[in-house]
């Protein structure tokens, strides 16, 4: 009986000494809480004034809040494409740049019959060197450019680095980076003489983290993401507002063809739409709701989860 009193006691005392230290690791329990829920209402707030509140706004007037004319450069790329339609609706003329003049022709007729609006194809194989700066200075010399849209090119994903000759390698990176480097030197000081302008930098956010057979590609990602970030910490007091677009997935040609479409991956043109909607409002952001959410899980997974991830997939494909 002596015993079980002793034990009593004895559990009496080590619960009055530990008091404090419980009432401490619920302060502090508390106060994680706390900042996580002040985290998540902001977000939702931040998502809701991004992604909602500006498509039931009067839409801005482009052509004078920005510039007339817009320099699209990947043009053969299928968000490019449908970038530029979007601001073509919107009144402002387009410049195509791209290697594929044949791939963008029909895009460009087709942009300039349904909005009644100029459309110019400029054939520009930035592999070739800065030789090919000329015709696009050429081109918007006189010309009130307000927008440049760079748009990463979809590179072949089916093999690792060592799978690209060297050609590819110097092709890749100067159809990408020199390319889209250089085109924003071209338009960036008429802009900043102007005071207005927008440049939107757009690169896959599902490649912002490193993943096996796509080093490259993740590269250019990174390389185009802090570019749009420094280029608007320099410019945005010269009045050019610099976006970077970090889209996950959309749906492809084959995709539509065959009705694969989902909220998730919606089509090029549901993306442009929504992505247009964020211009001036966020200088980085994925441009469509349901993808920040994707993004910010994505932010979430520690790298080495990711990357086994990711060579799961390259497994299974």
């Amino acid at each position: 009986m002596a015993a079980v009193d002793s034990f009593q006691l004895l559990y009496r005392e080590l619960a009055r000494s530990c008091n404090c230290y419980l009432e401490t690791l619920a302060l502090v329990g508390a106060f994680y809480t706390a900042s996580k829920a002040v985290v998540l209402i902001r977000d939702c707030y931040s998502l809701v004034r991004l992604h909602f509140v500006p498509r039931l706004l009067t839409p801005t007037d482009l052509p004078r809040h920005y510039g007339k004319w817009a320099l699209i450069n990947g043009a053969s790329e299928a968000i490019a494409k449908a970038y530029a339609e979007e601001l073509a609706r919107h009144g402002v003329s387009i410049i195509l740049i791209s290697a594929e003049v044949s791939s963008v022709g029909d895009v460009a007729r087709s942009i300039s019959e349904s909005h009644g609006v100029e459309a110019v194809v400029i054939e520009a194989d930035f592999s070739r060197g800065a030789t090919v700066c000329k015709p696009i200075r050429d081109a918007i010399r006189d010309k009130d450019v307000g927008f440049v849209v760079n748009c990463l090119d979809s590179l072949d994903r089916s093999g690792g680095f060592l799978d690209l000759s060297e050609g590819k390698v110097w092709d890749v990176i100067n159809i990408n980076l020199t390319a889209a480097s250089l085109v924003t030197r071209l338009a960036l000081p008429g802009m900043a003489e102007r005071r207005r302008g927008a440049v939107v930098n757009i690169s896959p956010g599902g490649c912002s983290r490193p993943i096996l057979r796509k080093a490259p590609l993740s590269a250019f990602t990174a390389f185009l993401d802090h570019f749009s970030r420094a280029l608007h910490y320099e410019y945005g007091p010269q009045g050019v507002f610099v976006q970077s677009l970090l889209p996950c997935r959309v749906s492809s040609e084959g995709e539509l063809d065959s009705g694969g479409v989902g909220w998730l991956a919606p089509r090029p043109q549901v993306y442009a739409r929504h992505a247009l909607s964020t211009l001036g409002i966020s200088h980085r952001t994925t441009g469509y709701w349901p993808h920040t959410i994707q993004f910010r899980l994505l932010q979430c997974v520690p790298e080495w989860i990711w990357v086994l991830g990711s060579r799961v997939m390259c497994r299974t494909s």
